[in-house]
């Protein structure tokens, strides 16, 4: 039934081939450009397809794996190249297929006149193609080759710019950072095998497998170990602390590959592998515990770094920092299917958002290059009115805005709503539940206040830069324009699919699609809650709706601050930084952890490896190595002598032994 689904990762495969091998000498950007883009749409029709024939079977039935080939063999052991079609995977591919196809097309526009224009495709293909594998895998191995890939393409995409220092810097933190995280996930998996196989003959790795056998965990002990293992691994790719400071340092890539890392992959992956292997999680009250608090301090602290940045970039990695936070708390107080809805509503206007800042980057830049201005095209200090001469840039980027503040009507609300009721509400951490919630709503206020600060200093007053620049100032072409305008319609309508009960039921008794297609994957976690008594919670209807509310006011009065800075009284900024100048300092700083870390971990990592080349390596091993050579040097200088090549010298040789041999005998 789902033979095709082989095409998903395959169509993209292929478009990375054509291009990488081929690109060079094909030349011509339309064909380049139509080849990559063809074959993510290829893999969304596919994609499309493959979850049409899902939904046409029963609850129940959502469950199918498609086995290629045999990969590798051990005994009873066995891992194969095949793919694991849920609800979950589905998902995930529409995501992925969907939202890359639009990245893909918007490029075409964006990196027009790019030297490696054909290798930046190729990369895209390649990212898209290891993002497939990684949620299709039916097998940890399988979903850890494309953890890898997209480790990999995030290397090569970062560092696109290879000739600036900052971009291959960027580009080696990421790949360092994260190999940290799969140290994690590696360490996870070996002791999840091994504890399985050993204590109860049970060799798999297979994701279905694993949920059917999972009764046979205990609760806490090696599990918590297991998943904390696999929470740092998520911890790396999807940027939590501590790992979180190379996801800002990416944005020394192009912008789509921004869009494409930040919405629609590779810092996802943490959260979907926590999902996938909810039934693990489940089991370790401690990890869930850890998760939902790394969660909750990372939203609100990058959310706080977000308040102070001037790079229109930077303000929205922070921001996808914080929303990713969210998740991994959804994932936290076990509201797995949350975390999930939150992940694609965020797809949506997180990728109108990057996209977004990508046109009016290109339009400044353009603006500037004709006015021979050297000012940053990337500054919000230098924009100011735009929405006059990007009209549709800024409809579609307002919209994603709002959606992301989490006002009602928008994707952002449902998700996020549920996300924050169900911190207060879940029975896993007593009442830690109140500062989970509360850290959540008030990053929610941060969010709204930053964000409406980026629109009112890019969009609104005055346009900053130079008359002569100003005139230069332009729309996007359509095959920006387009993307744009299909994200922000899905930031405004992707969550009606999940109206939370409470809402539902005013509107007549709605039920919550999302969270009803989701529920084969969560089956083994709802059986193990219901059976430990981890179920029920707070159900109080005026409470739910209370807490709603509040956090639409803290959003509307973040909304409300920063018109009142940012619009109405521009000088109010100005003075607060003149009055807490150090404060200022330390948040615009990212409260150096930066440089907190390179004190730490960076300069004695440094300092031990220059120990170790000039000290160990040259002094001790080289020193030996020459010092026998030298030794041999000398010796045989000595022994030289002996062979001059003088008929003389050999003479007054012998004549000397034989007094030597003769004065031996005498005194003898």
């Amino acid at each position: 039934m789902f033979d095709n689904v082989w095409l998903i990762p395959i169509l993209p495969f292929i478009g990375f081939l054509i291009n990488g091998l081929f690109g060079k000498k094909i030349k011509n950007e339309t064909v380049i450009g139509t080849i990559a883009a063809g074959a993510v749409f290829g893999s969304f029709i596919v994609s499309c397809m493959t979850l049409y024939k899902l939904l046409s079977l029963g609850s129940e039935e959502r469950l199918a794996e498609v086995k290629f080939f045999s990969w590798i063999t051990s005994g009873t052991f066995n891992a194969d190249v095949a793919f694991l079609i849920d609800p979950l995977s589905c998902i995930m591919i529409m995501i992925v297929s969907g939202v890359g196809f639009l990245i893909h097309l918007y490029s075409i526009a964006y990196m027009h006149g790019e030297e490696g224009f054909y290798r930046y495709f190729a990369y895209l293909n390649l990212f898209t193609f290891s993002m497939f594998l990684l949620v299709l895998g039916n097998n940890l191995l399988l979903m850890f080759v494309g953890w890898e890939g997209v480790g990999l393409c995030s290397y090569l995409l970062i560092g696109y710019y290879f000739h600036k220092k900052s971009a291959g810097d960027a580009g080696k933190k990421a790949f360092v950072m994260n190999r940290v995280g799969d140290f994690g996930f590696l360490l996870g998996l070996f002791t999840l095998f091994w504890y399985m196989g050993s204590t109860h003959n049970v060799w798999t790795i297979t994701f279905s497998e694993m949920a059917k056998t999972s009764h046979l965990l205990p609760t806490g002990g090696v599990v918590t170990v297991i998943t904390l293992c696999f929470f740092l691994g998520a911890t790396g790719k999807s940027a939590q602390i501590p790992l979180y400071t190379w996801l800002p340092d990416a944005m020394e890539g192009p912008t789509p590959v921004s869009a494409l890392i930040h919405a629609a992959t590779m810092v996802t992956a943490g959260v979907y592998m926590i999902a996938r292997m909810n039934y693990l999680f489940i089991r370790s009250p401690e990890t869930l515990t850890v998760i939902a608090v790394i969660g909750a301090c990372t939203a609100l602290f990058a959310a706080t770094i977000g308040t102070a940045q001037n790079d229109i970039k930077r303000v929205l990695a922070y921001s996808t920092v914080s929303q990713l936070g969210y998740m991994f708390l959804a994932m936290g107080v076990g509201a797995f299917g949350a975390g999930v809805f939150h992940l694609m509503t965020h797809a949506f206007f997180k990728a109108c958002l990057f996209l977004g800042s990508g046109a009016v980057i290109h339009s400044m830049h353009g603006a500037l290059h004709h006015a021979h201005s050297h000012d940053d095209a990337q500054d919000m200090r230098n924009m100011g009115g735009l929405k006059s001469k990007m009209p549709i840039t800024f409809a579609t980027f307002l919209l994603a805005t709002i959606a992301i503040a989490g006002i009602p009507g928008f994707s952002g609300f449902f998700s996020k709503d549920e996300i924050l009721w169900q911190a207060f509400s879940n029975p896993h951490h007593g009442s830690l539940n109140i500062l989970l919630w509360g850290m959540g709503a008030i990053a929610a206020g941060l969010t709204a206040f930053y964000m409406f600060r980026l629109v009112f200093m890019t969009f609104f007053g005055e346009c900053r830069i130079t008359p002569k620049a100003k005139d230069h100032l332009h729309e996007s072409p359509l095959v920006i324009v387009i993307p744009l305008i299909v994200l922000a319609g899905l930031s405004v309508v992707g969550g009606y699919i999940g109206i939370p009960k409470v809402i539902g039921e005013v509107l007549g008794g709605i039920p919550n699609y999302f969270e009803h297609y989701l529920d084969p994957v969560f089956k083994y976690s709802e059986e193990y809650m219901s059976v430990h008594g981890a179920h029920g919670g707070i159900h109080n209807i005026a409470l739910e709706w209370g807490l709603m509310g509040t956090s639409v006011l803290i959003a509307i009065i973040g909304i409300t601050v920063a018109y009142a800075l940012y619009v109405s009284n521009t000088g109010i900024p100005v003075k607060f930084v003149a009055a807490f100048p150090a404060l200022h300092r330390a948040v615009y700083n990212k409260w150096y952890i930066d440089e907190l870390y390179d004190f730490m971990i960076v300069n004695p990592c440094k300092s031990f490896s220059q120990f170790l080349w000039k000290g160990f390596d040259v002094i001790v091993i080289d020193g030996a190595v020459n010092g026998v050579a030298k030794s041999v040097m000398a010796l045989s200088g000595v022994f030289r002598l002996m062979q001059t090549g003088l008929l003389s010298n050999y003479a007054w040789s012998m004549a000397f032994g034989v007094v030597v041999m003769l004065s031996y005998f005498i005194l003898k």
